[in-house]
């Protein structure tokens, strides 16, 4: 078990707002506000090729600097074989998106967490359940998110690679677009080929891809945004 599943995600964009990493969100943050210029999204997925690529620590950093600009926030973790959100925010596991997918009598509200210090709303995976695959592409699942919809401004999914599971290729066909984030020395162009490869076959959108470089030399990674792939850019960088 690598850091990241251990001890949830590092949360530099609230512990060090003035961090160069911290800045780097906020470019994020603005490259996805850019993409959505002519289309409202109400929910976007964020996933990798594979494991180690620090999507886990993108999704909640980017969560948390969108909702500083004073917008409803639902961060949801729908990787419900290794989730890391609720170790991430310190928050309940006992209850959580299987919860709400497994009894309809549970709401949401009552089931999110309000994390104050990031001004965000966290949704946990919950128990682990035997078949994430087969509730993630429910009826239920799809009722759920239209109702997160409704309640927040954004909501925005944690999810499994893409190589390992299915699992993210079936909430991509659920959301209004895709980022796929890309690690320096981790992913190789194979799998990222593949992993466009997969998206395209359920004609998901994807809005762009956060390259986890390595520049900084005090976290040992930086972040970048940028446009390699996507339905009208075949282009790859």
């Amino acid at each position: 078990m690598n850091a990241e599943q251990r001890l949830g995600a590092s949360l530099v964009t609230v512990t060090q707002p003035n961090d160069v990493i911290s800045e780097a969100f906020r470019q994020i943050r603005t490259n996805i506000q850019f993409s959505m210029v002519d289309q409202d999204y109400k929910s976007i997925m964020i996933t990798s090729s594979g494991a180690w690529e620090g999507k886990s620590t993108v999704t909640a950093n980017t969560a948390a600097v969108i909702a500083q600009q004073g917008l409803r926030v639902l961060l949801v973790d729908a990787d419900m074989r290794k989730p890391t959100v609720a170790k991430t925010f310190g928050i309940d596991t006992t209850v959580g998106l299987t919860s709400l997918l497994t009894n309809r009598e549970a709401n949401i509200m009552d089931t999110v967490n309000y994390v104050s210090e990031a001004n965000l709303y966290v949704l946990a995976a919950g128990p682990i359940p035997p078949n994430p695959s087969e509730l993630l592409g429910s009826k239920r699942m799809a009722e759920l998110i239209a109702e997160m919809e409704d309640l927040f401004d954004l909501v925005i999914f944690d999810t499994p690679p893409i190589l390992a599971v299915t699992d993210a290729q079936i909430v991509a066909t659920r959301v209004d677009g895709v980022i796929v984030v890309v690690r320096a020395g981790i992913a190789n162009k194979n799998n990222v080929r593949k992993t466009k490869e997969l998206l395209d076959m359920v004609n998901a959108n994807v809005i762009g891809a956060v390259y986890n470089g390595e520049e900084s030399k005090k976290m040992g990674y930086g972040y970048g945004y940028g446009y390699g792939y996507g339905h009208n850019n075949d282009q790859e960088k």
